[in-house]
């Protein structure tokens, strides 16, 4: 999950005139006809309210592995989103009056549209963002499995009948559609965090406003332009599921304004606090999902050969650009040794399968762009001076793109700065621990509150970690990376991770309104607690 209210736009836009000396694009090569399936163009709108109409500047849309214009993207103003407001306030309105099965029909018909083009919205994803096909595939697939999960809850959505104290009265409780509710989504996941939103959000009645990461327009228009066709079909009016691409302008506007009932804010804490503060100082509701700085424990009895094929996928994989990636690998010190032979060893072999990330040798993208490979330098740089040895990596491979070797760097206290801070890149400390009570104290230190994983296999180990005196965050694993969270299960952090849950589980609650009802039935009026008013 990260980063920015620019939301994760770390890359710097080409200006309209620089734009325009660009000979060619990406989208005219043959070899991306995907992109004109999927409706793009060279030059495409980032807004929609019903209409596609954008009044912003012109930027680019940069292939991190090239660093190659893909498409370009106007951008929307302060001006285009109060039209998407409005359009989103009066879709709302219509929208919200349908039964709930039958909008879960329509999430339905999304997500059978989303199938449909699985493949070339998983190429685009790998092209824009620079992670490997198969992750960008199986992003896309995420949001197809929460709009069959979203068509399930339509028609299972309960409250409580609840036992009244009066005779003659019902007690019971009701939920509603909040109205409209704002995401903004961060660049490493440009499709299945809009998709956790989107489907959730509808199903339960709301209308939504998207406001993507500057960085991964193409992805948002590709995707919008898809639910549009199903709103078409069933002659709904597109404004349910409005689109503004832009920058921090539109994301304060969105952020502050009154009419966006839920603000579901996907990026870095810093930026997170800020709009947490706006958000709440309007009482709004707010859903955050923040920075993580995950650890995956050790213990002396767990499988040494499942623990290291799982680090080598959470740290690396979407070059530790997912929230979920594993920072920390907190080893006891009786298999310390080992552990980090055997990960060297992995690691070796990684240089090969870093590359395209839409060839299918490929292992391993780039970074998204420059800024994130001169934070992997600095970070590798710190970490040496604090006591880190650099066991492997640690170095950015010269090539065109933003590719950086995986880095495993051991030797640093637990608490050191650099590892108490998330950097958005595939570097791995190693740690010692004495035993799992240490190890869980190291793991609960940092400020962060995402994602956790212990390897054993020892039952009461296990339930520890789980308990009350375990692991404090919203994911606690065992025997499974940090990383690839299903959606059944409730998605989130605590701390200053934001404390915000998406996905499965009741997550749905947090798009409604809860009423609790009292229906008196009777002919007397008894008041609650026996009070007599006579």
């Amino acid at each position: 999950m990260n980063r920015v209210l620019k939301v994760a736009s770390h890359r710097p836009f080409v200006s309209l005139l620089q734009t325009r000396m660009v000979s060619s694009l990406l989208i005219s090569n043959p070899k991306y006809a995907f992109l004109k399936e999927l409706g793009l163009q060279e030059e495409n709108a980032g807004v929609f309210n019903g209409e596609w109409k954008a009044s912003g500047a012109v930027v680019d849309s940069v292939s991190p592995a090239t660093n190659e214009v893909i498409a370009r993207v106007k951008t929307g103003t302060v001006e285009d989103y109060e039209s998407a407001i409005q359009a989103a306030r009066a879709g709302y309105e219509q929208w919200s009056d349908m039964t709930a099965p039958h909008r879960g029909e329509i999430v339905r018909q999304i997500g059978d549209k989303l199938r449909s083009q699985l493949q070339n919205l998983g190429k685009l994803v790998s092209l824009e963002m620079g992670k490997i096909n198969p992750e960008g595939v199986g992003e896309v697939q995420e949001y197809v499995d929460i709009c069959d999960y979203a068509v399930g809850l339509s028609r299972m959505f309960s409250g409580k009948v609840i036992p009244s104290e009066r005779a003659g009265h019902v007690l019971l409780e009701q939920w509603n559609p909040l109205g409209v509710v704002g995401v903004i989504s961060a660049f490493n996941f440009p499709c299945a965090v809009y998709g956790w939103n989107n489907a959730l959000a509808l199903v339960t009645g709301n209308s939504l406003v998207w406001k993507p990461a500057p960085s991964t327009p193409l992805t948002a228009i590709a995707i919008t332009k898809l639910i549009e066709e199903v709103l078409q079909e069933n002659k709904l009016p597109g404004g349910i599921c409005s689109l503004v691409t832009g920058e921090a302008d539109v994301g304060q506007a969105l952020t502050k304004d009154p009419r966006v009932n839920l603000v579901s804010f996907t990026g870095s804490t810093e930026v997170g606090r800020i709009v947490g503060q706006q958000v709440q100082g309007r009482f709004g509701k707010i859903l955050l999902e923040l920075g993580g700085n995950n650890a995956l424990l050790v213990n002396d009895d767990a499988d040494l050969d499942m623990v290291v094929p799982a680090t080598v996928f959470a740290a690396v994989g979407t070059a530790g650009q997912r929230c979920t990636s594993t920072r920390r690998l907190i080893v006891h010190e009786k298999v310390h040794d080992q552990v980090v032979e055997r990960m060297k060893k992995a690691y070796a072999q990684l240089e090969a399968r870093i590359g395209d990330p839409l060839d299918s040798n490929t292992l391993i993208g780039p970074l998204h762009n420059q800024q994130a490979v001169l934070k992997y330098k600095a970070t590798v740089a710190e970490a040496i001076v604090q006591g880190g040895k650099v066991e492997c990596g640690g170095q950015v491979l010269e090539r065109s793109g933003n590719f950086v070797l995986p880095t495993i760097v051991s030797g640093l206290k637990h608490d050191a700065e650099v590892v108490h801070r998330e950097t958005f890149a595939p570097i791995l400390y190693v740690i010692k621990m004495k035993d799992l009570d240490e190890g869980i104290k190291i793991n609960n230190e940092v400020k962060q509150g995402l994602s956790s994983s212990l390897f054993t296999q020892n039952i009461s180990n296990i339930f520890k970690w789980m308990g009350p005196k375990g692991s404090d965050c919203g994911i606690v694993n065992v025997n499974i990376p940090t990383s690839g969270a299903e959606i059944g299960g409730a998605f989130g952090g605590e701390k200053e991770t934001g404390g915000g849950r998406e996905s499965g589980s009741d997550a749905w609650k947090q798009y409604c309104r809860r009423s609790t009802c009292t229906i008196n039935y009777s002919k007397d009026l008894p008041l609650a607690q026996g009070i007599k008013f006579e």
